[in-house]
């Protein structure tokens, strides 16, 4: 998206069903339909949409997302609202666990301890999200998150526990 010189400024995106993602759960591995998403072979989640979002990869453990900021990300005081970078770091660490998992085993996010240490804006160029996994239990998993700007500055870090559960 480019940026208008208006007073007004206007947005639209589309989405896919996010059933279709729901869908596969039971088929394939987290790591599997992380890829498959990816890859365009499945759609990305609407969240993805909303916020804009980049690529998406994935390997066992690992996961990277990135986001190229915009107006439409801004906070009162000119810089990337620290919702939407706590989404991109939650969204790294969850999805790095669960690419660990394999098809019927489900997660949710327990926690999100977050820290932000330096403002993002559109002159940060791409933000780069990695999030890995620390320590993976039979009930939770540890993982961690950290997003860099397009200088390599750390911006924001961020730890998570996520609960696992079948999904049956």
């Amino acid at each position: 998206m480019t940026q208008t010189q208006g007073e007004v400024r206007s947005r639209t995106f589309e989405w896919s069903d996010p059933m279709l993602n729901a869908a596969e759960l039971g088929r394939r591995s987290g790591l599997e339909l992380l890829q498959a998403m990816g890859r365009g072979e499945l759609p990305a989640p609407p969240i993805m949409h909303l916020l804009g979002s980049g690529r998406l990869e994935a390997e066992h453990g690992r996961v990277v997302v990135t986001l190229e900021p915009q107006e439409f990300h801004y906070n009162p005081l000119g810089s990337v609202h620290g919702g939407v970078l706590a989404t991109l770091l939650d969204t790294a660490a969850a999805c790095a666990v669960h690419s660990t998992l394999p098809a019927g085993v489900g997660y949710t996010s327990l926690d999100l301890t977050t820290k932000f240490l330096r403002p993002a804006a559109i002159a940060s160029g791409l933000l780069t999200c990695e999030g890995t996994v620390i320590s993976k239990g039979r009930r939770t998993a540890l993982a961690q998150s950290q997003i860099t700007d397009a200088r390599g500055s750390l911006v924001a870090h961020a730890t998570s526990t996520c609960m696992l559960f079948d999904l049956q």
